[in-house]
């Protein structure tokens, strides 16, 4: 049987292995595949493993053999389900693989914005702390998160993690979430009523929901107006959660005190972003899930993926 890996390279750049996999069948690994390299890349295979390389209806129209699509992550927006489905294709994605990968990068985010260590620690190495007059030197002012309250958009996985963190640096949370006020008591978190009472009153607005045409943009003209000057942004979701234009000019009228990301609604940014050049928007590129320990597990699921599907007893299906 032979098994392709379209796009390998993010999940394993050279430090981990494929090699469990390979006890399944012929195993191709390619880094990236490019659109047009797809059909010949992945003739013949029955098992095709993808990240963000797009697997639509034509291309499994032209893959005759294929009948299994493992996405690389949690995310399945690359593959046409529907059409899958129409044609018995087990189609499976990596949930929770990466929770507290994310919600580290989220408070790593949060710490950054209140207490700018790097940019303090520069500053030392620059030799301005000599030059200070005062035994105590500061660049920007420093804030403390006790006391101050965290909105959550999404309690999945995620979600939950980041409220417990934020908790136990004295945050007080609250979330929008389809869960009821009583199942979210015991978890010691708020249910907002409605997103207008998130977004006014939350000192952090943390966002972990799915993007759908619904939250696309969730994050707006609109709902920016209703935040504190004063507020942080995080997003660690995905890029169109935020209409970027919206965002980088609440920035530049400082109707947003800063905004820290990891995904853009174009990756990589090729054609640039007005988020780049707004001031105070920190952004890192799409790292949140990528340490050693969460590509790590996602590669064992991916491996258990396919080998539960050569059983009869598919899992994580779609």
């Amino acid at each position: 049987m032979k098994i392709v890996i379209l796009d390998g390279y993010t999940a394993n750049p050279g430090d981990l292995s494929w090699d469990e996999l390979r006890k399944y069948g012929e195993l191709e690994v390619f880094d990236r595949t490019a659109p047009d390299e797809l059909l010949c890349r992945a003739e013949g295979a029955e098992v095709l493993l993808t990240n963000k390389v797009i697997i639509n209806a034509a291309a499994m129209a032209a893959l005759p053999q294929l009948r299994y699509i493992g996405v690389l992550a949690t995310g399945y927006n690359v593959v046409d389900i529907e059409e899958a489905h129409r044609r018995g294709i087990v189609v499976t994605n990596i949930p929770a693989y990466s929770t507290m990968s994310v919600a580290q990068m989220v408070m790593a985010h949060l710490l950054n914005i209140t207490n700018q260590v790097a940019l303090h620690a520069e500053a030392v190495r620059k030799g301005e702390w000599e030059k200070s007059p005062d035994f105590s030197f500061a660049k920007t002012p420093l804030i403390e998160l006790d006391g101050r309250t965290m909105g959550i958009v999404g309690l999945g996985n995620i979600g939950r993690q980041v409220a417990r963190m934020a908790q136990a640096m004295g945050m007080k949370v609250m979330a929008v979430s389809s869960k009821t006020e009583e199942k979210l008591r015991p978890l010691g978190i708020r249910k907002a009523e409605n997103y207008a009472q998130l977004f006014s009153e939350a000192d952090v607005v943390s966002l972990h929901c799915p993007l759908t045409e619904e939250t696309r943009h969730l994050v707006n003209r609109e709902r920016l107006a209703l935040m504190k000057p004063t507020a942080i942004l995080i997003n660690t979701g995905r890029g169109p959660l935020l209409d970027e234009q919206a965002v980088s000019d609440a920035l530049a009228e400082d109707r947003l005190y800063a905004v820290g990301i990891d995904v853009l609604t174009e990756e990589p940014p090729r054609k640039g972003s007005p988020l780049i050049s707004a001031p105070r928007c920190h952004i890192t590129p799409h790292i949140a899930w990528a340490s050693a320990a969460a590509r790590r597990r996602l590669i064992d699921i991916a491996t258990s993926n396919v080998a539960c599907f050569l059983h009869g007893k598919a899992q994580n299906t779609i």
